[in-house]
């Protein structure tokens, strides 16, 4: 089988466990329904991946990779930004990237503990690629900032993304327990969150 083919066949394993995912929970999702939205046999898919948290890690890599390409685009189409500027695109680009925010909220530990190691290093370079990307974007537009300070927004904001996706998708069950337990919460965007937290760690 030639590398396209392969290629070709991860990729549409890859889209059936992204669709599902929008309906269904990790642990609800099984190799067998992944399978049964593919154009192959769900034995085929063991010939790619040897467990559904591979697949997982292979759409986490992917929406890693989506994500890196909007920071270039961010880093390429502006020649200088002030930090609300800043943080408005930054902000964008994560507003469109809800899975990896539910991905790396929900399901990381999982994924990472029953994949091959290759997998992982593969996964592994796509998210270190995405912190040099934000550094790339930190040293072209704010000249200022120290090595010292860039370090502690990149390790700062990266783990304040793991935060997103809770704070903005509250299922029913949540909200009824929260008013229950008198515990006051509001409403707000994935864009509006990640920008009030970007201007804070930038000021």
């Amino acid at each position: 089988m030639t590398k396209k083919i392969t290629d070709i066949r991860k990729e549409e394993i890859v889209n059936a466990c992204e669709e599902l995912y929008k309906t269904e929970n990790f642990k609800d999702i099984t190799i067998k329904s992944i399978g049964e939205k593919t154009s192959f046999s769900r034995t085929s898919i063991y010939n790619y991946f040897e467990t559904k948290e591979e697949i997982f890690l292979a759409l986490f890599q992917r929406e890693y990779e989506i994500w890196i390409d909007d920071l270039n685009k961010l880093y390429e189409e502006n020649d200088k930004m002030t930090k609300e500027e800043f943080a408005k695109g930054l902000a964008k680009t994560i507003e469109k990237r809800e899975t990896l925010l539910k991905l790396l909220s929900m399901n990381l530990y999982d994924m990472e503990e029953n994949s091959r190691m290759e997998n992982l290093v593969e996964f592994k370079k796509a998210y270190g690629e995405s912190m040099k990307t934000v550094k790339k974007c930190l040293d072209k537009f704010f000249k200022k900032m120290n090595e010292k300070e860039k370090e502690e927004f990149i390790f700062s904001f990266f783990p304040f993304m793991y935060g997103i996706y809770p704070y903005t998708f509250l299922t029913d069950k949540q909200k009824h327990a929260m008013k229950e337990a008198n515990v006051p919460f509001e409403k707000i965007t994935i864009y509006d969150l990640a920008y009030k937290g970007i201007l804070k760690l930038l000021n």
